[in-house]
């Protein structure tokens, strides 16, 4: 288990972003592609451009899509190359998970990637909020040999889910880190952290990036939006929780 220090971890979207986490003082990026489908896995390039800009902790997220964790066998074994690709480029960690099709944790499966993985630390990203019963999922992570769980509760957001994450972090005695993610901002994490006992979080900070092209065709509506983090939020969550050190 890590040591219970207070750790600030930022959902990072962009190169931009993760070398904003550092700055600002973050212990962790957690690296995503498509915010707007909740994080998904980042390409090899950026990967290893951010790899080579920054010297936190980075946990690349392994979901190659989003909507569920019950993988086919062919997202399976593009899974396991993505793993593979993270220990090749010197990352720290990965943050995955993988479910039944009836919901409950693949314990099996978050097996084997705890020990294809070794000896990056694994991160298991919200599969938790998507079982039937989290403390039934929290035992099977624990099993599995996992080294947190990212999770809101159940909740919409984490401030909603305090009640379950307190007992996340009771049920845990120790033996995994429960960080809380989804909601988090500087108005709350302190009271997060109070009133859950944990001692890690999870945020994107995230804001819209301004366009710097000066053109846009008025005809092309489907390009999309850039989201990158806000350094003043960033910092101000990583100073309440340094704070309370």
């Amino acid at each position: 288990m890590a040591d219970k220090k207070y750790q600030f971890e930022l959902c990072s979207f962009t190169i931009e972003s993760s070398i904003t986490a550092q700055k600002a003082g973050a212990s962790r990026v957690e690296l995503c592609d498509n915010p707007i489908e909740g994080g998904t896995t980042p390409s090899y390039g950026v990967i290893k451009a951010v790899r080579n800009k920054i010297d936190i902790e980075l946990y690349p997220i392994i979901r190659p899509r989003s909507m569920n964790y019950f993988y086919s066998d062919d997202e399976w074994e593009s899974i396991l190359e993505d793993v593979r690709i993270c220990k090749e480029l010197e990352c720290d960690g990965i943050s995955i998970g993988v479910q039944k099709q009836n919901g409950e944790v693949d314990t099996e499966k978050m097996k084997a990637l705890v020990e294809l993985a070794y000896p990056l630390k694994v991160t298991s990203n919200r599969v938790i909020d998507a079982a039937p019963e989290p403390f039934e999922a929290l035992d099977a992570l624990i099993e599995a040999g996992c080294y947190r769980v990212l999770t809101s509760g159940q909740a919409a957001a984490a401030p909603e889910g305090i009640d379950v994450l307190k007992k996340l972090v009771e049920e845990a005695k120790g033996r995994i880190s429960i960080m809380p993610g989804a909601g988090v901002n500087s108005g709350n994490i302190a009271n997060l952290a109070k009133a859950t006992g944990a001692f890690e979080f999870h945020a994107s900070a995230r804001i819209k990036a301004t366009n710097p092209v000066n053109y846009q065709n008025p005809k092309i509506l489907d390009s999309g939006d850039m989201f990158i983090a806000d350094f003043g939020e960033v910092k101000a969550m990583v100073d309440a929780l340094n704070a309370l050190q």
